[in-house]
């Protein structure tokens, strides 16, 4: 089978030929480490893990970097607010970000750099921009010229006319053009910084993923991922930075996910729906959120909510309750029992025939862009028949029967592998389920109290939107709200 993937470059779907047979490099932008992990963070991480995966199942050898934006505004805005040093920063939320990735399951990258064990190399492609009359120098500041390379907008499909009369940037007179952006940034009183041929300074954003990428995987490479809001500027920005320093094709495919939406509308923590990992997992395994976040294909939209994780969740313990029948019959403890097929018993019907066929159909859906919805729906699809098998008045345990299911057995546990999903043993799922389940139930009265009576003043207030989102809140809490004529009431939810 042929694995076809949609490449935003080229705004449709291609086969896959990576540039050297049999080996992929592939980039992903990783987190800029000034706080904890959010739902995008998970899907985007969960997205690409599960890519590499299936890379590694067709055969592929993989290098997958993953960076870590350890330099940044924002992380020296945190520093300053907390008033330490930017790198108590970094190590606090680089240790945040790997303790979220072992819990949702996913492998480690095969490299993982830092941008601040690469400014020789951004210092180097910083140089060669400026001597291609790519990029110039105001100050100390270096800005690429964005009207130097000729095919900016490419990759996101915008006009750079367009995004002139449109700019929503801050206004630097000393810029050649609106667009232009920092690729290093003189220092500041109270900044970090480097030595630098232009002064002390910081490299800016953008650069620091070329540099990264070219270091660890050549000028041109496979696969560059990352999220559909990386699209511009800061992928559009790496191809014209990357492009122009080397002469060279940057990445060859460039994969997106897409957005997590929250009850049907954007996650933002302007709107207070913004939802740590950390959140999630208070209520719910980690499994479950993996396998939430695979249910939909990795480019639409997903949209998180309480109702949806619920459901996400018993149609999980449905996969585990079938494993566990299964595994009670192959060890001869469930009853079923016979010596063999009696007249009649077909063992080419429906249960035996989807099992066979289980790997083929879940590659077929992988090889249509990693359509992980669709692998999953084979999955389901067999489930259901190795249920109606054993459940049919006429099943027996024979020698046959335990051979076709001990085959469902191993094809569950292999796919599971490339999804990151079946990792445990049936009674230990469920033991963790009921002990989430348990934990939930712990509320904090007090904290429950304070928020009825946020709601019931933002309902006098008429301001729906926040008594939405308390309701929502204490929802994921584990409370049911009642409101009545004689005021509001709760109860924890059983």
């Amino acid at each position: 089978m042929t694995l076809r993937i949609y490449n935003t470059l080229k705004k449709k779907k291609e086969t896959f030929v990576p540039m050297e047979e049999n080996r992929v490099g592939m980039y992903v932008c990783g987190p800029t480490v000034y706080d904890v992990c959010h739902m995008g963070h998970a899907r985007a991480s969960i997205v690409f893990d599960m890519i590499f995966r299936y890379l590694l199942f067709k055969g592929y050898h993989v290098t997958y970097v993953r960076n870590i934006t350890d330099i940044d505004d924002k992380i020296i805005k945190r520093a300053n607010e907390e008033g330490v040093h930017y790198s108590e920063i970094t190590r606090r939320y680089i240790k945040s970000f790997h303790d979220d990735m072992l819990d949702i399951g996913n492998k480690p990258p095969t490299c993982e750099p830092k941008a601040t064990e690469h400014i020789d190399e951004i210092i180097h492609i910083i140089e060669d921009l400026i001597k291609k009359g790519h990029a110039y120098v105001i100050d100390g500041d270096v800005y690429y010229l964005v009207e130097s390379f000729s095919e900016y907008g490419k990759l996101s499909g915008r006009k750079t006319e367009d995004l002139i009369s449109g700019a929503r940037v801050d206004v630097d007179e000393r810029k050649k053009n609106p667009l232009d952006f920092a690729l290093w940034k003189s220092s500041k009183e109270g900044e970090p910084w480097w030595e630098s041929p232009w002064g002390k300074g910081r490299p800016g954003w953008h650069i620091e993923c070329s540099a990264m990428s070219c270091k660890h995987l050549g000028k041109s490479f496979d696969i560059h991922g990352g999220g559909k809001d990386l699209i511009f500027p800061h992928h559009e920005n790496e191809v014209a930075q990357s492009e122009g320093a080397s002469g060279k094709p940057f990445a060859k495919y460039w994969l997106h996910n897409g957005f997590v939406n929250v009850n049907e509308e954007k996650m933002s923590k302007s709107l207070g729906n913004f939802f740590t990992i950390r959140d999630i997992l208070k209520l719910y395994e980690p499994e479950v959120l993996r396998f939430f976040l695979l249910t939909t294909h990795y480019r639409s939209p997903i949209d998180y909510s309480d109702r949806n994780l619920k459901e996400t969740e018993r149609a999980l313990e449905k996969i585990y309750t079938t494993l566990k029948t299964m595994n009670s019959i192959i060890d001869g403890s469930a009853g079923h029992e016979g010596s063999g097929p009696r007249e009649g018993d077909d063992y080419d019907g429906e249960a035996e025939e989807l099992i066979h066929s289980l790997v083929e159909r879940f590659t077929e859906a992988m090889d249509d862009d990693f359509n992980s919805a669709a692998a999953i729906a084979a999955i389901f699809d067999t489930v259901r028949a190795i249920n109606r098998w054993i459940n049919s008045h006429d099943f027996r345990r024979t020698a046959k029967a335990v051979e076709i299911l001990e085959e469902g057995k191993r094809r569950f546990e292999t796919l599971g592998e490339v999804m990151g999903i079946l990792g445990h043993e049936p009674e230990q799922f469920f033991k963790k389920i009921r002990q989430k389940r348990s934990e939930g139930q712990k509320i904090d009265e007090e904290e429950v109290k304070v928020l009825v009576t946020e709601r019931i003043r933002a309902r006098e207030a008429k301001n729906w939107q926040k008594s939405d989102e308390i309701r929502d809140k204490l929802q994921r809490m584990g409370v049911i709200l009642k409101d009545g004529p004689e005021g509001t009431s709760w109860e924890i939810k059983i």
